[in-house]
């Protein structure tokens, strides 16, 4: 585990692996580098790129310095970007990819972005998304932890609620998500809304692929289409039978491709 120092002076951990051109894993809400998609999905791209996988602020073993902002989280992967050379290609899941094509419309040394199923859900406005942050700060002021990642999974996500019942059965998972349950309001505010803010993406001037699964949610699949459409140089793609848990052995092959015009190698997951 290595750590860079971001500009507020909050330390950063991340793992660097394989060999090749700059890649940042940039992971979605509730993940870290030991709890998520990034080991797997990393592992599958070290043949062709050096893969950084990190923890986002307030997650594994990483710090976190109030007051949080979205522009905390681009200074990170500035600080990222600076540790690898000095320019990168992103990988974002979920508000991950939100999260990257925040970064790259800030200007950061970004060659390319791929952006997996941005959870712009409420772009039409019309499902209260604006309030999803200020519930979770509700109950997080509570120190109702478990309240904050349930109202997370079931009223924001929306998953069913036997999963959700199912998950709190498995002390295991459920005492990993309620450890960085602090962190769900960030990513509410990385969402702005949970409305694709047009106008800040219509000026990224980097290559885009915004993907989304064949069984996504249809508010996903209406996002990934419109933050393509939004985007001057972007592509869209939609990846057969997946759903927003992406299967890294089916991603793996398509970031590689679209980075570099080589597909990765397949593997299983």
């Amino acid at each position: 585990m290595s750590q860079v120092r971001s500009q507020d002076g909050t330390l950063i951990a991340y793992q660097r692996s394989g060999n090749g051109r700059a890649l940042i894993l940039v992971d979605g809400a509730l993940c870290s580098r030991a709890f998520g998609p990034s080991q797997k999905i990393a592992a599958l791209l070290t043949q062709q790129f050096t893969v950084y996988a990190y923890d986002r602020r307030g997650r594994g073993e990483s710090g976190d310095t109030p007051p949080y902002a979205p522009a905390r989280e681009v200074e990170d992967i500035a600080a990222l970007i600076e540790a690898a050379g000095g320019s990168a290609v992103l990988v974002g899941l979920s508000s991950g990819g939100a999260l990257s094509l925040e970064a790259a419309a800030s200007g950061l040394a970004v060659h390319k972005v791929v952006a997996y199923e941005p959870p712009y859900v409420d772009d039409s406005g019309e499902r209260g998304g604006a309030a999803h942050k200020a519930r979770l700060e509700h109950l997080l002021a509570d120190g109702n932890r478990g309240g904050a990642v349930k109202y997370f999974m079931k009223d924001m996500v929306g998953a069913p609620a036997p999963l959700v019942v199912m998950m709190r059965l498995m002390p295991w998972i459920w005492r990993k998500l309620e450890a960085v349950a602090h962190t769900l309001p960030y990513d509410a505010a990385v969402m702005t809304a949970f409305r694709i803010p047009r106008a800040r993406f219509a000026s990224i001037g980097v290559p885009v692929l915004v993907l989304n699964g064949g069984k996504t949610d249809p508010r996903l699949r209406a996002a990934a289409r419109t933050i393509a459409d939004v985007v001057p140089a972007a592509r869209y793609g939609e990846l057969p039978g997946q759903t927003h848990n992406v299967k890294p052995g089916v991603l793996a092959p398509v970031v590689a491709e679209f980075f570099t015009g080589v597909a990765a190698v397949p593997g299983r997951s």
